[in-house]
């Protein structure tokens, strides 16, 4: 245990307070998960990830209280209706618990690396073991069904070759030089993360009581069918093969099993990811017309966010984060 009384950096309010919410919302999701699976192997798995984010949620309230700090609201009971019949199938929260712990080993790498108490290091320290073991078992499950889709396969080289010509990068006009190992792993995984959203904004859509909330998924539709369709012929055009879509996986549920608020936030957290994976896809690629691609879908995508803050805010569904002290107000008060 961390005898660090120091007070919390920006950084470390930021992520525990974002971890926060993310957790509440975990505990929401999956609780609605094991009042409607019936496949016993995804049960055991949502009720070993139930068991994480109570175990989590009970660290980060003993941090907040520890510094003082009050403890945010989240995601209660009130955002999640357990007597609501299935939205997904349970092969659908497979793939979802899959995505969201990829997300999560991301978001607690980073987290760990730009914190500096020592009980928020052990904390996110302990965090990338339970996602690791999650996404372990996640894989786990997938091969015993036979349904994991692998990226694509290349075929090992006779050498070691170096880039000699500008074409390389520079070539977008005529036959284009074939997709780089990273260029197509990052063009698959970027696909597996929106066929989830796409499938996530189509139930949604289907359920959502606020007319705005329901237009806005609405429209996220189209921009996610627009950047799979995109990314889905690079591949198609090299004769790789593309993940498939989640769609048929909606049931035609129309009995809400979330809150609003809950959907939106979940949503808006999907926005944020694929422009920070697109992005990290965009500077990795070395194929002009690549770079080219993923910036218009970062484009696409921003243009979403405006209507989904009017609708948050307008709502009160976003919790503010702390803001910098008003030096002069305080100079002001001393007065």
């Amino acid at each position: 245990m961390s005898t660090d009384n120091s007070r919390l950096t920006t950084t470390e309010i930021t992520n525990l307070l974002t971890q926060y919410n993310q957790e509440t919302m975990s505990i929401c999701i999956s609780k609605h998960v094991l009042a409607t699976v019936k496949d016993s192997e995804i049960r055991s798995l949502f009720e070993f990830a139930l068991e994480l984010s109570g175990e989590h949620l009970k660290k980060l309230k003993e941090i907040f209280n520890n510094v003082n700090f009050p403890v945010p609201n989240g995601f209660t009971g009130k955002d999640v209706n357990l007597d609501a019949p299935p939205l997904f199938t349970d092969s659908f929260w497979l793939y979802y618990l899959h995505t969201m712990t990829n997300h999560g080993l991301s978001g607690y790498s980073i987290a760990f690396g730009v914190s500096t108490r020592l009980d928020i290091r052990n904390y996110y320290y302990q965090c990338n073991i339970d996602a690791m073991e999650v996404y372990n078992k996640c894989i786990d499950i997938f091969l015993s069904k036979g349904i994991y889709e692998k990226p694509p396969y290349f075929s090992t080289p006779q050498k070691v070759e170096y880039i000699s010509n500008v074409g390389y990068v520079l070539d977008m006009f005529g036959k284009k030089r074939p997709l780089n190992s990273a260029e197509s792993g990052n063009i698959f995984f970027n696909l597996t993360k929106s066929r989830l959203a796409k499938g996530v904004i189509l139930g949604f859509s289907q359920v959502a009581k606020d007319k705005d909330v329901r237009e806005f998924f609405e429209k996220s539709l189209s921009t996610i069918n627009k950047n799979f369709g995109v990314f889905s012929s690079l591949l198609r055009e090299e004769n790789l093969h593309i993940p498939q879509t989640l769609d048929t996986q909606v049931t035609n549920c129309t009995i809400a099993p979330f809150s609003d608020k809950l959907m939106m936030l979940k949503v808006g957290f999907m926005y944020g990811a694929a422009i920070s994976y697109y992005s990290t896809a965009m500077v990795s690629s070395l194929r002009a017309d690549l770079v080219g691609h993923y910036e218009a879908a970062i484009i696409r995508s921003l243009k979403g966010l405006p209507n989904w803050w009017n609708i948050v805010i307008k709502n009160g569904w976003l919790e503010k984060l702390p803001p910098a002290n008003d030096r002069e107000d305080i100079g002001n008060c001393s007065k």
